[in-house]
């Protein structure tokens, strides 16, 4: 697919990044019944520490969370 403006890209597209985190909902989610419970979002990182550092801050509380908040997207990083 070509990209229409390349200058606006900030990072090679072209890098290979073999490492991943596969971000799933639980089944208990009642998102689930508005995407399915087969949705799924990959992210893709040049090096597992790129992909270690970001799965840490996704599994980590989220700044705006209200105490008691429990989330249900399951993460799983993704070697090559």
């Amino acid at each position: 697919m070509d990209i229409c403006h390349e200058h606006n890209l900030n990072q090679d597209l072209r890098t290979p990044r073999p490492y991943g985190i596969r971000v799933r909902l639980s089944p208990r989610d009642s998102f689930a019944s508005v995407l399915g419970t087969d949705w799924e979002r990959v992210h893709w990182y040049p090096t597992a520490k790129a992909r270690d550092r970001a799965l840490r801050d996704m599994q980590s509380e989220h700044l705006y969370s209200r105490p008691g908040d429990r989330p249900t997207l399951i993460f799983e990083p993704i070697d090559p």
